[in-house]
């Protein structure tokens, strides 16, 4: 799906540190913060310079049973086309359920049920994108019970039924070896690393013995780890570093993405 380099999501508290961060080859924007028809004063600045934007939805619950919200799947192609992106991206999960949105991402039955509506929902999504579409694993503190599938053979098979990418996210895979006793390793030899469209990189904390993915905290040593596992068997086209609260300094910023790019160098 093309090289991206390594890069960082744009929020916009840090929108001026983005913009002047060294060594940021592209950046990732939540689709649903932005506007469809006018893009803010720094992401223009960072297309001005040629760097890709990519969209990242949150809202679109392709994995949920309630047929696909058409109106947010056409504002992420706006957002798209206003950003000349490569592609977009959302979660392998659902966010609403009879009426109800549950304010987080809710993880998908291994069941090929499941997996039936969830290709059913992509392939809708598709239909009306006009860029390919990359789809997350997230990070549980619950599994479904009953499950018919792996994870590495859930993801496979609608990567194979709908032509969908893969971003793998290495910090969800290490929330959930460290919450479920799911084996990362095990789900790296499992997936289509041929799909992979690029990589998230993520913080969190250790509270009452579990892991909060909290995309606020320093990227731990682990996840570092379990990057360069990944690196070990495909090259990555993008790696990215989200940060979503309690910003630190640019340098440490700046610090987080060159431990970043040490990793897939090496």
């Amino acid at each position: 799906m093309g090289e991206l380099g390594i890069g960082i999501g744009w929020r916009s508290e840090i929108d001026l540190t983005v913009e002047r961060l060294p060594g940021v080859d592209f950046v990732e924007v939540v689709a649903e913060n932005l506007h469809r028809d006018h893009l803010p004063d720094s992401i223009a600045v960072l297309r001005e310079r040629g760097t890709p934007v990519l969209p990242h939805a949150v809202s679109l619950s392709l994995g949920g049973a309630d047929p696909v919200d058409m109106d947010r799947v056409e504002h992420l192609a706006a957002v798209a086309r206003l950003t000349d992106a490569p592609l977009v991206s959302d979660h392998v999960c659902f966010v609403r359920a009879g009426g109800l949105d549950s304010g987080h991402l809710m993880p998908v039955p291994r069941t090929r049920e499941a997996l039936d509506v969830l290709v059913a929902n992509v392939l809708a999504a598709q239909s009306v994108l006009e860029v390919p579409l990359a789809l997350e694993n997230i990070a549980a503190l619950l599994s479904w019970p009953d499950a018919e599938l792996t994870e590495a053979r859930f993801l496979t098979e609608l990567t194979e039924r709908t032509g969908c990418g893969l971003l793998i996210d290495v910090a969800n895979m290490w929330a959930n070896a460290r919450n479920l006793g799911e084996d990362p390793e095990a789900l790296l030899d499992g997936l289509p690393l041929e799909r992979l469209a690029y990589v998230h990189v993520a913080g969190g904390v250790v509270r009452d013995g579990v892991y909060h993915d909290t995309h606020a905290h320093p990227v731990p040593q682990e996840v570092l780890d379990l990057l360069g596992l990944l690196c070990d068997r495909v090259s990555p086209p993008g790696v990215l570093l989200e940060r979503d609260d309690h910003y630190p300094s640019d340098s440490a910023l700046a610090a987080e993405l060159e431990a970043i790019r040490a990793v897939v160098r090496r």
